[in-house]
């Protein structure tokens, strides 16, 4: 009786259990026919579909004019399936002859099991017309977008470019990858259990979505005349390299950003120099990097005299130094154990702060410099935004090169005053003197002005960051007027143009190593003189011949100005 009693207990748990278990089991399958039903339903699918990327139309690259700059092309991506190549001794063949590619590197993907092997990219669309012809059982011929330079090298290191994948590299391209670079989509293709596509059954297409318009404050007319007239001199003066700057010093929008030698943006991993073929990987890249290179804000210089643009509005503003003061120059002057020279070796003799500027006169700024001090030189450094970046909307802008507070002996400050013994960008140095003569705003300077839609509609504008206070409004208009004076009666003459006031200055500054006797020539110049529109400045590296930059670099920009601020509607007085 008890063994009766035992066996029916043990039998009544065998069944709780196995009650347990179909009821946890239904409840298992409902729970994955109903509420997960969705995500196994896409597990399926992908087992039976084949996804093909389709590349969206990268944003175009428009000046402030709507000037078309960077655009695309219709081109095609080649690919295979491997099971569903039916002749792979014909697609080899026929694919090697169309797409100009070795045999063998087309029989190792073609042979490749995988479930798509891409061939190559970028193919031009009529080639990839000729392939779709064929009709051959397993090839893939997908229509994809190739950037497109119109203007080949017009602003190439400004623009930028992008790489196989349609992705920006450097400049504006990589800068502002965001906004150009669109949503992929995708074609759905539905395959057996070997793969191979079913026939009569729709694809599934998930549509690209382009790339915005990126609008930017260049000016295609402006840069192009830039380009001629940098060109022109590099050939004439056989300098190494030319650039030049046009901004607008109110704002910071730049009109023109040219550095020459150039590149061709749709052959960009060709040499401008025609010299590829006889260097090695390595030497090829460093000099494809080298000739990548925006001049204007990557590299960095010894400015020389324009530098003395800043001293002055330093010293007026410190209030160690009057337009009445007067200073004797002959020739040169000793700082502790060095003889430093004025560029006039004889010297200027007796002259007036503003002779002193109209001369360019070392002794002059040597000495307002001594006034000043090393420890407030420094501040005033700071205080300019010398000793940060300016924040331009380009990629690798370089930082100044300067010496350690505590470093700077009178031997240092004395060089300094005329812009030796430390170096700052081209853009930096731009960018504070607009500051100095703008009424003491240190602007942002920049290219990107908005984000446009495919009908021109704005998205979004830029805001960038201005800083007041820089100078005083009073030493601003000083410094208008003593400029102005450089144009007309001193050393920068050569940039003056009949009926209207322009301001500038000029300087001629040694590169190191000083023995090896290379030269930069530079000016800057604003226009007009007592309300700045536009900032313009031109460095020359190592011209040969006469190196002055009053001689050789003013007249560029006296050209460029005659053509350019009648264009700018900027008239004459």
């Amino acid at each position: 009786m008890k063994n009766k009693t035992y066996n029916k207990k043990k039998m009544l748990i065998v069944f709780l259990c196995a009650a347990v278990m179909i009821f946890g089991l239904i409840g298992r399958l409902i729970y994955l026919m109903v509420f997960d039903a969705e995500y196994y339903q896409e597990l399926a699918e992908d087992l039976h579909e084949r996804e093909r990327e389709i590349k969206a139309a990268r944003g175009e690259i428009v000046d402030r004019n709507g000037v078309v700059l960077a655009t695309n092309r219709t081109v095609c991506t080649i690919s295979v399936i491997h099971s569903q190549i039916e002749d792979p001794e014909m697609v080899i063949r026929i694919l090697a002859e169309e797409l100009e590619m070795e045999e063998s590197d087309v029989r190792e993907r073609v042979e490749k099991v995988s479930s798509m092997e891409k061939i190559k990219t970028n193919v031009e669309k009529e080639t990839g017309d000729r392939i779709r012809e064929y009709d051959l059982a397993g090839v893939k011929v997908d229509e994809d977008y190739k950037r497109y330079y119109p203007y080949d090298d017009l602003a190439s290191k400004v623009l930028g470019f992008t790489g196989g994948d349609n992705q920006g590299i450097i400049g504006l391209e990589g800068k502002y990858e965001e906004y150009l670079k669109g949503t992929t989509g995708t074609i759905l293709t539905v395959t057996d259990a070997r793969g191979i596509e079913l026939e009569g059954v729709a694809e599934d297409r998930i549509e690209p979505v382009a790339g915005e318009t990126l609008k930017i404050s260049l000016d295609y007319n402006i840069q192009e005349y830039c380009e001629q007239a940098a060109l022109k001199v590099m050939e004439e003066k056989q300098a190494d390299s030319v650039s030049i700057l046009l901004m607008n010093p109110q704002n910071g929008e730049i009109y023109a950003m040219v550095n020459v030698p150039e590149f061709n943006l749709n052959e960009p991993f060709e040499l401008n120099t025609g010299e590829g073929d006889s260097l090695s990987d390595e030497e090829l890249q460093d000099a494809l990097n080298q000739m990548w290179r925006n001049g204007c804000i990557n590299d960095t210089y010894e400015p020389g005299s324009t530098f003395k643009i800043i001293t002055s509005a330093a010293c007026l503003e410190e209030g160690v130094v009057s337009l009445d003061d007067t200073f004797v120059c002959p020739g040169y002057r000793i700082v502790e154990d060095r003889k430093i020279r004025c560029h006039k070796v004889g010297g200027h003799g007796t002259e007036t702060f503003v002779e002193g500027i109209q001369n360019s006169c070392n002794p002059v700024f040597m000495d307002i410099g001594l006034r000043l001090g090393s420890d407030r030189f420094y501040d005033y450094f700071e205080q300019f935004g010398l000793l940060k970046l300016t924040g331009v909307d380009l990629p690798g802008e370089a930082g100044t090169i300067m010496h350690k507070r505590e470093d700077i002996g009178t031997v240092e400050l004395a060089t300094m005053t005329f812009g030796q013994s430390f170096q700052i960008t081209p853009i930096q140095l731009a960018t504070t003197v607009s500051s100095i003569v703008n009424g003491g705003n240190r602007i942002t300077p920049h290219l990107g002005i908005a984000v446009q839609d495919a009908e021109g509609d704005i998205i979004e504008e830029f805001r960038y960051e201005t800083e007041t206070g820089i100078v005083s409004a009073e030493t601003s208009e000083t410094m208008q007027m003593l400029l102005e004076g450089v144009v007309a009666n001193g050393s920068g003459k050569n940039a003056y143009i009949e009926g209207y006031s322009i301001g500038g200055k000029t300087a001629t500054s040694q590169t190191l190593p000083r023995s090896a006797n290379k030269y930069i020539s530079s000016f800057i110049g604003f226009a007009p003189a007592d309300d700045p529109r536009i900032l313009g400045m031109v460095v020359i590296h190592d011209p040969q011949g006469i190196y002055y930059g009053g001689t050789i670099a003013a007249p560029v920009l006296r050209d460029i100005y005659d053509n350019i601020l009648p264009y700018l509607g900027i008239e004459k007085s």
